[in-house]
């Protein structure tokens, strides 16, 4: 059986991948579709060609090496009769907790307030509330979303939670200070971080987008910060990547970025995952990150 590696990634990062899966795989995998594509029954991919998945006529398998699936959902050639999996590695949940902790603890500290002031020469201590009357609400709680709880929960913040299933999202934008989004990218989430979630939200709350660009309407934005009703965001992921250098983002005050680095999957252990997943999906095993077609994550 034929295993490729289906990517758009530069050669370098290509045939690193590549190594890595035969590695843990323990058998040749090619890099795009081999000649014989009607051989190929599970592919590994990583922004793949849209529409190359659909030349492989009997393909059962599609493990992705990123967490996220938009991409690939967003491509109308691939094939939806196919089991998809997405990654799942806790080294990219622990990474994510760490990001959001960092972030969540800089807005609490008050770090671009300071930030400010020392541009300013100003020395001045502003309040500090305890972390205890600091709420967070988190958009999304899956796998990312739980580690961010727990390390949010453990530095003492009030931690509320929201999913497409779980009720009133005006309950916790209401009540929350500070609101990261760790939502899948659907069409019912896309723009959700917009004009009328904001409005909903205590004035002078902050924002943290760790989910995809797509949840931002970036027009909303800017005029959101300037009113006061936001007070910071902080943006790691944008619709257009890299953010062009002209962008008025850069140069906001009240935006800080990040290079889409919250969670970045490592190659050697997201081989393995993706060789584990591989193997339980072979012995006809539940492989985990099986994506919802009709949820679109």
């Amino acid at each position: 059986m034929t295993i490729p590696f289906l990517s758009r990634l530069d050669p370098e990062a290509t045939e690193l991948w590549r190594g890595l899966l035969e590695l843990a795989l323990g058998e040749p995998v090619t890099l795009g579709p081999p000649d014989d594509r009607g051989a190929v029954e599970i592919a590994v991919v990583a922004n793949p060609p849209p529409g190359q998945l659909a030349t492989l006529p009997n393909l059962k398998f599609i493990q992705s090496a990123w967490a996220g699936i938009d991409g690939l959902m967003a491509d109308p050639a691939l094939p939806r009769h196919v089991a998809l999996a997405r990654l799942i590695d806790p080294t990219l949940a622990a990474q994510m907790a760490e990001a959001v902790a960092a972030h969540v603890l800089a807005l609490h500290r008050q770090a671009p307030a300071y930030a400010a002031q020392q541009a300013r020469g100003l020395w001045r201590k502003l309040p500090q509330p305890p972390t205890t009357g600091r709420p967070v609400g988190l958009l999304g709680y899956g796998e990312m979303g739980r580690a961010c709880g727990k390390a949010l929960t453990a530095l003492g913040f009030p931690v509320s939670r929201w999913t497409r299933s779980s009720g009133d999202l005006g309950e916790l934008l209401a009540r929350s200070e500070i609101v990261v989004n760790l939502l899948p990218l659907t069409p019912e989430t896309r723009g959700i971080l917009g004009q009328a979630t904001f409005a909903r939200m205590r004035p002078g709350a902050a924002i943290i987008n760790v989910g995809r660009g797509g949840h931002l309407a970036e027009a909303d934005l800017i005029p959101a910060l300037e009113s006061g009703q936001l007070g910071h965001a902080v943006l790691d992921v944008f619709e257009t990547e890299p953010l062009p250098a002209d962008h008025p983002f850069w140069r906001h005050p009240g935006i800080t970025i990040t290079p889409h680095a919250a969670a970045i999957t490592d190659p050697a252990s997201g081989a393995l995952r993706a060789a584990e997943n591989i193997a339980r999906f072979r012995a006809g095993q539940p492989v985990t990150g099986l994506v919802s077609f009709a949820t679109g994550y």
